[in-house]
């Protein structure tokens, strides 16, 4: 028996890391072991002698991984998940008997574990991209198949993406665990690695332990905290979650979610000094010249929850002194929103909730498979359009390797190519949306005889502006979902020259901006009227009745009415006032966006100023116009 690093008894692990020139995951005669490899328990790093042999403390439930090498790679198992692993857990979980089995018992140490890689020449190159999927989330079966007939579909497409894979930055599952097979056959069917880490939906919600609160997340995936390496690029993927939270959490009272043990459980976010510290050691051997990223479920940073001591990471100022001076790009998901921040970017509300000023490197959350949890109106393809809270669409996140200046495009599920949605904001519109959020915050959505005061068909044209709302102030809109602050975007209206559109949220140190004033009326009209509801049919399923989110919760069957989440905040929104001299007739805007990479993407728009609005079914009045 040996102390290990954090001063507790521990047994020793060794084993070699070698080249698995057959690839059958055994060190046979003639294979040679690998130098320099990381090899870690998730709270030290050592790294292999000459001839490919590390020795390890080990304890009870400790997960001794190895770090993969650029040029190489470990083995999958039959559904594309890494087995760079080794769960020591004699007994399993036994402190508790989980709902969700927890890890299976693994026996005595074994007299070595032995990590096979084998070379993988395209992993080598610095261009291979890797797609970034966030919250695929999925709290029913039908669920799973949305997401399989929406975006995994596309992303098997994305070839350039095979030698890196995909990674899934948490809340892979929505809390029921016991979905992970059924949902890892589904993900399998991408043709890509996949580097799962865990989130907030990811625990065992009956742990009552930290120790323990990922076990059976650990047995379907893997550690909690690694790293691995590909191309020019060293990929820390880390659990940002803390679950339980205890009242310890809360020594400095700015995380109340965690104050009360006699409350519900909460998770919090945070890393912990374990966690740091392993980064500290993982980052020691590798050069300051090599890319980093950061992979996480709850965001660093984020600007949809921007006052939140719980939705971000509470020790983010302590990671960003390990990472000062290196080249680092954060990928995050947990928000349901996309948010592509840069260095530099600064909200108010950081410093409060969290100690950060600015962000010191690009920070992106990269939306959600799940969108807005599968909620809205369905598709063509007979998927929920799901619209995320900030008006961007459900999609993915596609991340060029060896480009330091250029980050990654996303893309929207089912819409290949768009890059916005565009709109008019009138009096007239947001006058419609305020009246929807009013009833919709005194009426709950259980009560299934409410019906809404307004609908799309009291709304009208959205495209129509009268006099009477130029006078009063109209502006036309463009919710570029993957720009930052410091992208261009242009607009010219009946062919002028392009002039620079105001950005609504210009990320100086300024305050969350929210509100119908600041909202994307392209996607908050399809978001506070959900016709879904309406689903009715005489089945005697009640599953088949208006529709179903979350943990099973209900929604209808009863009037369409305003869905989950409504796009009135987010962190790339143009706008440009449409001006009250503005001749009636039709007219035409062209918006126009450069992204990272130079590439320039336009979108057209026209709309329709009148004297006053007319009558949208005058037919039926029988008011005729002179032929």
């Amino acid at each position: 028996m040996v102390r290990d690093g954090s001063g507790r008894d521990a047994d020793q692990l060794t084993g070699v890391v070698f080249d698995d020139r057959n690839q059958n995951a055994t060190l046979d005669r003639g294979e040679r072991g690998l130098r320099g490899v990381a090899v870690s328990n998730g709270r030290e790093v050592v790294h292999t002698d000459a001839r490919g042999r590390y020795s390890i403390a080990v304890q009870d439930k400790d997960t001794i991984f190895v770090t993969q090498p650029a040029g190489w790679t470990t083995p999958v198992n039959a559904d594309n998940v890494p087995q760079f692993y080794y769960h020591h857990a004699p007994t399993g979980t036994h402190e508790q008997q989980l709902r969700f089995g927890g890890l299976t018992p693994t026996g005595p140490l074994p007299d070595a574990v032995n990590f096979p890689l084998a070379e993988n020449r395209a992993s080598r190159s610095g261009d291979a991209n890797c797609v970034v999927m966030g919250d695929v989330q999925t709290y029913s079966e039908m669920e799973i198949s949305h997401a399989r007939n929406g975006a995994f579909r596309e992303i098997v497409t994305e070839t350039s993406a095979n030698a890196c894979g995909a990674l899934l930055v948490g809340d892979i599952a929505g809390d029921d665990l016991g979905m992970y097979p059924r949902l890892q056959r589904n993900l399998a069917a991408i043709n890509k690695v996949l580097h799962g880490l865990p989130g907030n939906h990811d625990y065992d919600i009956d742990a009552t332990d930290t120790a323990w609160a990922f076990d059976s997340y650990r047995q379907a995936w893997g550690p909690e905290n690694y790293s691995f390496e590909v191309g020019d690029v060293h990929v820390l993927a880390l659990n940002t979650v803390k679950y339980p939270c205890t009242p310890d959490m809360n020594a400095d009272g700015r995380r109340p979610h965690c104050a009360d043990p006699a409350a519900r459980p909460r998770y919090s976010g945070q890393l912990g000094a374990e966690t740091l510290e392993w980064i500290r050691q993982d980052l020691s051997q590798v050069s300051r010249r090599t890319k980093i990223v950061v992979a996480s479920q709850i965001t660093l940073v984020s600007h949809a929850d921007s006052a939140s001591t719980q939705h971000q990471t509470q020790d983010v100022v302590e990671l960003n002194r390990i990472l000062a001076g290196r080249d680092v790009v954060a990928f995050s998901g947990h928000t349901h929103s996309l948010e592509h921040m840069v260095a530099g970017d600064s909200l108010a509300e950081w410093q409060e909730a969290v100690g950060l000023a600015s962000l010191p490197y690009d920070n992106v959350v990269v939306g959600a498979i799940s969108g807005d949890w599968y909620s809205g109106d369905v598709n063509v393809d007979g998927v929920p359009n799901a619209i995320q809270r900030d008006g961007a669409l459900p999609g993915y996140f596609v991340f060029q390797l060896g480009r330091r200046a250029n980050i990654g495009s996303f893309h929207a599920t089912g819409r290949a190519g768009d890059q916005m949605g565009l709109g008019v904001s009138t009096p007239h519109w947001r006058q419609w949306a305020q009246t929807l959020l009013d009833w919709r915050q005194s009426n709950p959505v259980s009560d299934r005889e409410a019906v809404p005061p307004l609908s799309v068909g009291d709304l009208g044209d959205q495209a129509m502006v009268s006099r009477a709302d130029l006078a009063e102030g109209s502006w036309l809109t463009s919710n570029v979902w993957n720009a930052t602050s410091e992208s261009k975007v242009t607009v010219a209206i009946d062919g002028a020259a392009p002039v620079a559109a105001e950005h609504t949220q210009p990320m100086r140190g300024e305050e969350r901006r929210a509100g119908v004033e600041w909202a994307d009326p392209y996607a908050a009209t399809r978001q506070l009227a959900v016709a879904r509801f309406a689903f009715q049919s005489t089945s005697g399923d009640p599953d088949a009745q208006g529709f179903s989110l979350y943990g099973g919760s209900q929604y209808g069957p009863s009037a369409p009415r305003p869905g989950n989440n409504v796009a009135l905040t987010m962190t790339h929104l143009w706008r440009t006032p449409l001006a009250a001299d503005l001749p009636d007739g039709v007219h035409r805007a062209d918006w126009a966006w450069v992204d990272d990479h130079g590439e320039r993407h336009t979108e057209t728009i026209l709309f329709e100023v009148v004297g006053e609005r007319p009558e949208q079914w005058n037919f039926r009045t029988q008011v005729f116009r002179n032929p």
